[in-house]
């Protein structure tokens, strides 16, 4: 068989502005959650975020910076390192696909546009306003930046997005209609109207005066997610492909499942997950006792993780479970591609980055976390988990052998 092979990948995090800083702290277990000190936070509820390094902006170029939305500039750094990882390949632009999913897009042009139209009026508005607000933004500036003719797309499915893309990029592979796709999401989404929405229907974390203890997976005293920014992108090609060219390969998309719960805007369905988890395993050939380690959705909401972990046990996955989370908060639309980027690392090394801040496990939460500690242990195959609202469900399986 003909395996979709990662040949490399690219991320800009709380925790870094490139994979390699990112993955140093994932595994030591540190914390990208701090306080926003901008005045147009002082009265939100919650006053805490995960946000980028504003360093992760020095390779753009000017125009880049001023004519590009933050989770567009995002998308362009992660991919463009995620190209270099894989060599740069030689490639027919018509044979190379991009797919970038992203939660909500350049919301925060939106809202800065917005404020300079009620302010100094309509010819004051930039000229660059929608292709910096579009949500295919990212998708299209980077295919751009690649050459990428295959196609651009943009799946917006939520806190499902990155995984979904990363899914789609493999079936458009497997279809024929590309060789090369690069994969993931990206969101640039923290500012005030976000943080106060997701404020009113207390989903957010209000522990402001511990920031890095407050997003808090499976945890009894978990409060809600902390919001976080960022870009992971991945590189996806046929095994063939890529040993025929020479390329390093650093893991395998052996399974992927998409599902939508039809159920509820916001509240989810267990039972549908682990229908998902169970698709995607079938489509990789493999049984719930191949898994080896779960990267879990597990945001840190109180009804979320534990919704997550009557799903895992419907599915008889019975590994070790763990979730980034707890230290860049959740990117929303490129959380999954980010996990997916820990979960490769994680089976290259050996190593499984801890859920930090579990200080007393939920007792309804049945699962062995990797609480606090990074865990060591060789594996072979992940399940990378995303859930979005809308009914949105994404799963990844990943492997490495």
């Amino acid at each position: 068989m003909d395996r979709i092979a990662i040949t490399g990948f690219g991320a800009v995090s709380p925790l870094g502005t490139d994979a390699p800083s990112t993955w140093e702290a994932l595994r030591e277990g540190r914390s990208g959650v701090s306080a926003l000190e901008d005045a147009w936070a002082a009265q939100l509820p919650t006053r805490i975020a995960g946000t980028v390094p504003e360093t992760f902006a020095e390779s753009l170029a000017v125009r880049e910076i001023k004519r590009l939305d933050r989770c567009e500039q995002f998308a362009l750094v992660a991919g463009r390192e995620a190209w270099e990882m894989a060599g740069r390949p030689e490639i027919e632009g018509e044979r190379l696909g991009v797919v970038v999913g992203t939660g909500i897009g350049g919301i925060t042009t939106t809202i800065a546009q917005e404020h300079v139209l009620e302010g100094s009026g309509p010819r004051r508005v930039s000229p660059h306003t929608v292709t910096m607000l579009m949500g295919n933004g990212p998708a299209a500036w980077l295919s751009i930046d690649l050459g990428a003719k295959a196609g651009a797309r943009t799946p917006t499915s939520a806190c499902a997005s990155g995984a979904e893309a990363i899914a789609m990029g493999r079936e458009m592979i497997l279809a024929g209609s590309a060789d090369i796709v690069v994969a993931g999401g990206s969101e640039a989404a923290i500012t005030g109207l976000t943080l106060a929405a997701f404020g009113q229907i207390r989903a957010l974390s209000k522990r402001n005066e511990d920031p890095q203890a407050a997003s808090r997976p499976f945890d009894a005293d978990r409060d809600g997610f902390v919001l976080g920014e960022g870009a992971a992108l991945l590189v996806l090609e046929r095994e063939s492909h890529a040993r025929a060219r020479g390329a390093e390969i650093f893991a395998f998309v052996d399974g992927a499942a998409v599902t939508s719960d039809a159920f509820d805007i916001v509240g989810a369905d267990p039972s549908n997950q682990a229908r998902t988890m169970n698709l995607a395993l079938r489509s990789a050939d493999l049984a719930p006792g191949d898994i080896d380690f779960v990267h879990a959705h597990a945001t840190s909401t109180p009804t979320g993780d534990i919704n997550e972990a009557d799903a895992l046990a419907e599915t008889g996955i019975h590994a070790p479970v763990t979730s980034t989370k707890a230290m860049t908060g959740h990117l929303l639309g490129a959380s999954g591609s980010l996990s997916a980027i820990a979960s490769i690392m994680a089976l290259r090394e050996g190593v499984i980055p801890p859920t930090i801040n579990v200080n007393r496990l939920d007792p309804a939460i049945k699962l062995d976390v990797v609480a606090n500690v990074k865990r060591e242990l060789p594996s072979r195959a992940a399940i990378v988990n995303s859930f979005g609202f809308g009914g949105h469900n994404a799963a990844i399986v990943l492997s490495h052998s």
